[in-house]
């Protein structure tokens, strides 16, 4: 049995089907897991989401902001989707269902048995890994229920940017989303910056890394995440950065998670 994190795919399709050869995965008992942002950029968003839904209960997948742009589209306004492939999902013959096999998916996922929890981009540093569940479990309940529509109307934007636990309706929805798929810098009092999106070192002064933030409640836990492209592949204790940029032209990467750290990649172009 093998257990692979996989970083942000954003449709580069041949990219994931060459990765996925490369690891010799063997589909009785391997395991993948998604960081998010299957979608959007690359040029086969919907080829990706028949792929890894294909994949079954061997492939776990959190949800990204672009994926959810995709499912903000479907329930709104389709002429703002300005990029022609998720245009292709939400116009094919299944587009419908593989919105909904997506809305269906988690924000957040804990595996107790790797002391790993999975997000898209990182968790704010009030949050501790059982909070941060719960707290996704609120977005996740929403998304599959009657209340979506009016969830992904008021999905965009960067306030609330502090949490507070009296947050409540769609204030209190966006800050969980944003600190679960946004999230790179932090201010010294925990409050999000959903702006600067440099790598370390080339941000002002007052931001930090979220992973970075003294007291953060989840640094007791490995958590594996994406969405930080220029970031690259940040490999510390308790610490798996795995955005290598494909759609930039770089890499897909997957790290396996149990056992020692063997990581994997493919280069843009690859098929």
């Amino acid at each position: 049995m093998a257990i692979y994190a996989v970083g942000d795919v954003q449709g580069c399709c041949d990219e994931l089907e060459a990765l996925i050869h490369n690891l010799h995965i063997d589909p009785r008992q391997d395991e993948l897991l998604f960081v998010g942002d299957l979608v959007n950029r690359g040029p086969k968003s919907l080829q990706t989401l028949r792929l890894v839904r294909s994949l079954g209960s061997q492939a776990t997948v959190v949800l990204g902001n672009h994926d959810l742009h995709l499912i903000a589209l479907a329930f709104g306004n389709q002429a703002r989707a300005k990029d022609r492939e998720l245009r292709d999902i939400l116009q094919a013959p299944d587009g419908e269902e593989l919105v909904s096999w997506l809305r269906n998916r988690p924000m957040a996922v804990y595996r107790p048995e790797l002391n790993t929890l999975l997000v898209h981009a990182g968790v704010p540093p009030q949050w501790d890994p059982l909070l941060t569940i719960k707290l996704a479990r609120e977005v996740e309940q929403t998304l599959r229920g009657p209340g979506c529509a009016n969830f992904m109307r008021g999905l965009y934007g960067d306030e609330p940017a502090r949490w507070s636990p009296t947050l409540t309706g769609q204030d209190r929805l966006r800050f969980i989303t944003n600190g679960l798929t946004r999230i790179r810098y932090c201010r010294a009092d925990g409050s999000l910056d959903l702006v600067e999106n440099g790598p370390p070192g080339t941000q002002p002064a007052e931001l930090i890394p979220w992973f970075d933030l003294p007291g953060r409640q989840t640094a007791m836990v490995r958590i594996v995440f994406g969405h930080w492209a220029s970031l690259g592949l940040l490999q510390r204790d308790k610490l798996l950065g795995i955005d290598t940029g494909c759609v930039w032209g770089r890499r897909l990467t997957a790290v396996r998670l149990d056992g020692p750290a063997k990581t994997v990649s493919v280069p843009r172009g690859a098929d």
